[in-house]
């Protein structure tokens, strides 16, 4: 019997290589409200949660994705004035994965990044800092193989 660690919160979730291509190149453009909410929430800065920025999950790309507390961070610019139906459409598959999406307007982060930080604490305030060196806590699954 073999046993295979995996930490889940690197996986890209099925994502196919054309998906993980493209969230790696937006990963070296963000724009400049993804660059100011993440310079807030990267290195565990909120609770010891670990943050990943375009994150590929499935089919689609999360600009910023918590694994421990199962969070997606959307920031919406103009763009998605115009794209309505597929963010609903994209809101209620990760919502059925059991995920829990908030979203915030480029304005909102540009000009009240206090407040947007305020709602990201109200919802991961259930989770206590971390324990580990890192200052969260990894999680894990074991894989048995035969």
């Amino acid at each position: 019997m073999v046993q295979i660690r995996v930490n889940r919160a690197k996986q890209s979730l099925d994502a196919n290589l054309a998906i993980k291509d493209k969230a790696k190149k937006l990963r070296k453009k963000m724009t400049e409200a993804e660059k100011i909410l993440w310079s807030k929430i990267r290195n565990r800065k909120v609770n010891g949660l670990y943050f990943r920025r375009q994150h590929p999950y499935g089919i689609y790309i999360l600009d910023f994705f918590c694994f421990e507390a199962y969070l997606v961070i959307e920031v919406d610019g103009l763009i998605h004035l115009s794209k309505h139906e597929y963010d609903l459409e994209r809101t209620k598959y990760l919502e059925s994965s059991g995920l829990t999406i908030i979203r915030f307007r480029n304005t909102d982060i540009e000009n009240r990044i206090g407040w947007v930080l305020e709602k990201i604490q109200g919802v991961v305030d259930p989770f206590p800092l971390g324990g580990n060196k890192k200052g969260g806590n990894s999680i894990k699954k074991i894989l048995q193989i035969l």
